[in-house]
């Protein structure tokens, strides 16, 4: 079941505040600027940072293309993915 479209306008990333790449099929929430992920357990999102697990450049760069080929969406107002620092 995906999270509730009001839920996803709402949902940041409680380190940054920024916005999280939803990818539904894989129950995951993603910083990709500060390279965590938030799982998603019995569609209930678990936004402890002490919780989130980090992701290295390979599953970073797969994670950015699902978001690039439209296989997940942003949360809150993003409308693109934001920039990223330093580059991926």
């Amino acid at each position: 079941m995906a999270l509730d479209t009001l839920l996803l306008e709402v949902l940041a990333c409680p380190s940054d505040k920024g916005p999280l790449l939803y990818v539904s099929d894989e129950d995951t929430l993603y910083n990709p600027r500060l390279k965590l992920r938030y799982s998603i357990r019995d569609d209930i999102p678990v936004m402890l940072v002490e919780e989130a697990t980090e992701v290295d450049d390979t599953e970073h760069s797969r994670l950015m293309a699902r978001a690039e080929a439209g296989e997940a969406s942003w949360t809150s107002t993003a409308s693109k993915a934001p920039a990223e620092e330093g580059g991926g």
